[in-house]
């Protein structure tokens, strides 16, 4: 099953990917999942308060903007946030600013661009990517799409339609928070080895299975190149697989996302 269906006809967005070291933009071939031209990053400000994060994005709104494949300056753009996004405000706040909880962040943006801004959590964004364009295409039913970083990101589509702010990193393992157990950054933390961290997965991702009874997991993350070292380790019913959009998913999941609301 095609999910291209659900695509808009504009062919090109921009998205931007806010994250806790560096902002980086991109403009974005909807119909490949592409990026045309260079990408554009600028360090994250410190301290990441609202009005200088909306600065930088700006800077590189106005970068992009100003290239010749670049669409108008009215169409949307969408935005990826490291937090929960419930109706464009944030409801949460890792590695930026505690400002920023109960920030419009969409109202935020659209101000300081003067054009409509989609904002959404950075998980999701990769999980679009993921299901449009990447491992999960064409696959019915449930992806779901979990980043192994300094926590636990986690997206759900089903049948190409996302479920947003789905927080698994935070569900309770072995009495503690999952993502404090089984992330990228607990394993370093522990000094854990690749068949200690691989029993952490096992529990996190068979817990997972049996709530949700996915079609596919797909991995992402920086750990995720290093998938060899623990995957075969695991021993689940469900397809499990490593995210193919990398490092500019974040990018192409929003800019998907601005074309679609």
């Amino acid at each position: 099953m095609s999910h291209s269906a659900n695509l808009p006809a504009a062919s090109l967005a921009i998205g931007v990917d806010i994250g806790g070291t560096g902002i980086k933009g991109g403009i974005v071939d909807l119909s490949t999942g592409k990026l045309v031209g260079e990408r554009v990053r600028i360090d994250t400000p410190k301290p990441a308060t609202p009005p200088a994060v909306a600065q930088v994005v700006a800077q590189i709104v106005e970068q992009l903007d100003a290239r010749e494949d670049a669409p108008g300056t009215a169409s949307p753009v969408g935005v990826t946030f490291p937090a929960i996004i419930h109706r464009g405000v944030a409801r949460s706040a890792a590695n930026v600013d505690k400002s920023w909880i109960g920030t419009d962040v969409d109202a935020l943006f659209t101000n300081q661009l003067g054009r409509p801004v989609h904002v959404m959590n950075d998980a999701d964004a990769a999980g679009l990517a993921e299901v449009h364009f990447g491992a999960g295409v064409g696959v019915d039913g449930t992806v779901l799409v979990i980043t192994l970083g300094t926590g636990i990101g986690s997206a759900l589509i089903h049948n190409g339609v996302l479920v947003p702010n789905l927080e698994l990193g935070h569900l309770e393992l072995d009495s503690a928070v999952a993502e404090s157990r089984a992330s990228a950054s607990a394993r370093e933390r522990e000094n854990l080895s690749w068949d200690e961290y691989a029993q952490r997965l096992q529990r996190f991702f068979s817990h997972v299975e049996f709530l949700f009874s996915p079609s596919l997991f797909v991995i992402g993350g920086g750990i995720s190149k290093r998938a060899e070292d623990y995957l075969p380790q695991l021993s689940i019913n469900t397809p499990i697989t490593v995210a193919k959009s990398k490092n500019n998913a974040g990018i192409v999941g929003g800019a998907l996302q601005s074309a679609v609301s």
